[in-house]
């Protein structure tokens, strides 16, 4: 019988390791990043130079209708009750998690700011730039790029929450997040971002 070293395999670490480095390669598609331990997300969240995307909460349906005005929310797809209760759930999950007070940005669409204002975690500022491009394709590169420009000029020493849609934050990221979904990054050199890993609310 062979002699134990008292070296120990984190299995978990191991998994976590590998899948990066699989989706890194293509090996895997991007929205089976995996779910990096939560607590080191959290951890990185609060020590600065991250930032927490955040897709809005549940509203049912898909787009928007067609008479849709940006000023007007009856004409928008909204928060469902359930997705109000999910809002306040993620604000009760950032105070949970040591996180009071962040720099919360938005979506100028109503289901955006609405998650965003239920979060309770500090005054709410829209960005342009968060805004829904699902009825505009066109729009998906010259937005995403004025989003990485952004995230560059930004200083991250503070939390930084921004509320938004899965088209920006799949074209952003490549990862395909649930609603009230957090996608935790890094902005990196050249525009780019680093996606650490994932947290479900739900």
């Amino acid at each position: 019988m062979g002699r134990r070293t008292g070296f120990k395999i984190d299995v978990r670490r191991v998994i976590t390791a590998l899948t990066l480095v699989l989706a890194a390669y293509g090996w895997l598609s991007a929205t089976a990043v995996v779910r990096a331990d939560e607590t080191a997300l959290w951890a990185a969240l609060r020590s600065g130079g991250h930032v927490a995307l955040l897709r809005h909460a549940l509203a049912p349906g898909t787009g928007d209708p067609a008479d849709f005005k940006l000023s007007d929310c009856r004409t928008q797809r909204n928060l469902s009750e359930e997705g109000r209760a999910q809002a306040r759930r993620i604000g009760d999950l950032f105070r949970a998690n040591g996180i009071e007070r962040a720099r919360v940005l938005t979506s100028q669409w109503c289901r955006c700011r609405e998650t965003a204002e239920l979060l309770q975690l500090g005054p709410v500022t829209e960005l342009p730039a968060l805004n829904s491009f699902f009825q505009n394709r066109e729009d998906r590169e010259p937005q995403t790029r004025a989003l990485r420009a952004w995230l560059q000029r930004q200083d991250l020493s503070t939390v930084q929450v921004l509320v938004t849609h899965q088209v920006n934050i799949s074209a952003l990221t490549g990862v395909y997040p649930s609603s009230g979904e957090l996608v935790i990054l890094q902005a990196v050199a050249d525009g780019d971002v680093s996606v650490l890993g994932t947290i479900a609310t739900d």
